[in-house]
């Protein structure tokens, strides 16, 4: 053994352990609380580089589980009856800010937890500041709602409430009974707020002669306009924001249960969780193939419908139930983990399968093309 670190092992200091050189023996971890004052973050060397910030703002915002997102504004608008617009690309861009606010404001309220439980995590390890963190969480909300704001006074007030969803669980409800409740509910008004926005933005379009497009379904009448003419209704078999209610009800159960078993990732376990996890996800695939839809919702296309709706269950149910067994049956930390990124990655061919359950099979095929791209980045980038 080297000098320096016989020294260092006589001693206990952690200072010099960090600064021996490595020998042949397994590499001492350092805390990071050892090395600093009182930010909790221990100095750098040197300046790290770009890589090595974008790595960890990377981490940070779990960016490989950003492709669950954009399925949501898609099924909303799919469960309207209408095809994607301008309003379901701004309720895209407003879910995917406040998803990442979610990601930062969470990890800087776990901060002190995640130092003990996890301290890879780029706040504990000094990755990330913790203002920088918390910086971000407010400007990601801000531009969201900007964002909503653009496709209409609704879509803002379901923004709105998302947002409030969003902080009132990472700064409170997270560790309460109500914390799987408010994350279900997060990931219900993100459909809604893309059934909103289309919708909206499709009323508000130009109709016939410089007339606007009724607000309600197909066959109301609009507001009288100039010279006593009437503005176009809406698409043929076009719904209210209301007719998206069922389908962000099986979004919000899937999510419930995802949540419900990540509460047990860090020390594992739980039977229970994943069991009912199991049994939620294996229900919402029998409801998905029922023969009718649900009260409002309009019948899937009868040719492409007929074949890529059970395509999509298909994949829903190999992606999440799987994993959700192998935690069951084994309830250690890793598979946990597994199970919830499962679970999380779900949620695309869960999207996929409710447009095409609302007569979109192909916006349901065109959100099922993020799955690879989710795949892919997940083995650079934990999702959980």
């Amino acid at each position: 053994m080297r000098p320096l670190r016989l020294l260092a092992a006589v001693t206990g200091s952690p200072r010099l352990l960090a600064a021996a050189p490595r020998t042949g023996t397994a590499p001492v971890h350092v805390p990071p609380d050892s090395l600093s004052g009182a930010g909790g973050t221990a100095p750098a060397p040197g300046r790290p580089s770009s890589r090595t910030r974008l790595r960890a703002w990377a981490e940070l915002l779990r960016v490989s589980a950003l492709f669950t997102v954009p399925g949501d504004a898609l099924a909303g608008a799919a469960a309207t009856g209408r095809r994607p617009g301008r309003g379901t690309a701004l309720a895209v861009g407003a879910s995917l800010c406040l998803y990442e606010a979610g990601m930062a404001l969470n990890d800087w309220a776990d901060r002190e937890e995640d130092a003990v439980d996890r301290p890879h995590r780029p706040i504990p390890s000094g990755r990330v500041a913790p203002g920088a963190a918390l910086a971000a969480a407010g400007a990601l909300t801000a531009a969201g709602l900007a964002l909503a704001a653009r496709a209409g006074r609704p879509a803002l007030a379901v923004a709105s409430g998302l947002a409030a969803t969003v902080w009132a669980y990472d700064l409170r409800l997270k560790h309460t009974r109500l914390g799987p409740a408010a994350m279900a509910s997060a990931r219900a008004l993100d459909l809604l707020l893309g059934a909103t926005a289309t919708a909206g933005a499709a009323s508000a379009a130009p109709g016939p002669a410089g007339t606007h497009a009724a607000p309600g379904p197909a066959g109301t009448h609009a507001a009288p306009g100039p010279a006593g003419t009437h503005a176009a209704p809406g698409p043929a078999g076009a719904h209210p924001p209301s007719a998206a209610l069922p389908a962000a009800l099986a979004l919000g159960a899937h999510t419930y249960a995802v949540t419900a078993v990540s509460r047990h990732e860090v020390q594992g376990g739980s039977t229970a969780a994943p069991l009912a996890a199991l049994a939620g996800v294996a229900g919402l695939g029998a409801a998905a193939l029922r023969g009718r839809p649900a009260h409002g919702e309009p019948s899937p296309a009868p040719a492409t419908g007929t074949l890529l709706l059970p395509a999509f269950v298909t994949a829903y149910l190999r992606t999440a139930a799987v994993p959700l067994l192998h935690a069951a049956l084994n309830p250690s930390p890793p598979l946990t983990r597994r199970a919830v990124g499962g679970g999380i990655r779900a949620m695309i061919p869960l999207q996929a399968t409710l447009a095409a359950r609302a007569g979109s099979p192909l916006v349901g095929l065109a959100a099922m093309g993020l799955v690879p791209l989710a795949r892919a980045l997940s083995r650079k980038v934990s999702p959980t």
